[in-house]
């Protein structure tokens, strides 16, 4: 599955993002965006947000409402 666009994201959405430290494994983490970090429109491993809870990580699915 692709990884969603900058404009798909926006700040309160709940996503899923994996965090540096998880990226071999893989492991996801759900949070609400707080703000979008990546400038550009497309990022080939995801658009890096920062959640409401502080945790930095690039956007693998939005989960929907």
């Amino acid at each position: 599955m692709p990884v969603p666009k900058r404009n798909e994201i926006r700040p309160g959405l709940r996503v899923q993002i994996v965090e540096k430290h998880n990226q071999r494994t893989g492991k996801l983490t759900e949070g609400v965006v707080a703000r979008i970090l990546t400038s550009s429109s497309t990022h080939p491993h995801g658009i890096k947000v920062m959640l409401e809870d502080g945790k930095v990580g690039r956007v693998q699915a939005i989960i929907p409402e």
